[in-house]
């Protein structure tokens, strides 16, 4: 199974964030995951938002952000990795001076309704 990241193209979420699914089951044909990329625009947020049945670790590419992880927020920075365990609130805002880019990996694969805004 291969992808190519130009052929893939973009959509937004219901937490506004834009993604691009670079391998997901419905579309690629694996089976228990997903890897996507984020972005999500200088001085913009996500949506508050929780899963109810995914676990998502973000890893942050490029910018500088700052997290909302349930009670706790704070800074993301390239090379950092975070776990959003199911049932936990969660957003991220772009806090540098370039697109936030994060790599995210959802088992069980990413789906809509498994996305439910908390704002």
């Amino acid at each position: 199974m291969h992808t190519r990241y130009a052929d893939i193209p973009c959509y937004v979420t219901k937490d506004g964030s834009t993604i691009r699914e670079l391998m997901h089951p419905a579309v690629h044909g694996n089976v228990g995951q997903s890897l996507a990329e984020a972005v999500v625009a200088v001085g913009a947020r996500t949506w508050r938002h929780v899963h109810g049945r995914t676990e998502e670790l973000y890893h942050v590419t490029q910018g500088t952000g700052r997290m909302t992880l349930g009670p706790s927020v704070f800074d993301v920075a390239p090379g950092d990795t975070v776990c959003i365990a199911p049932g936990v609130p969660h957003c991220v805002e772009n806090t540098g001076t370039v697109p936030l880019r994060i790599l995210c990996c959802c088992t069980p694969a990413y789906a809509h309704d498994d996305t439910m805004l908390d704002e």
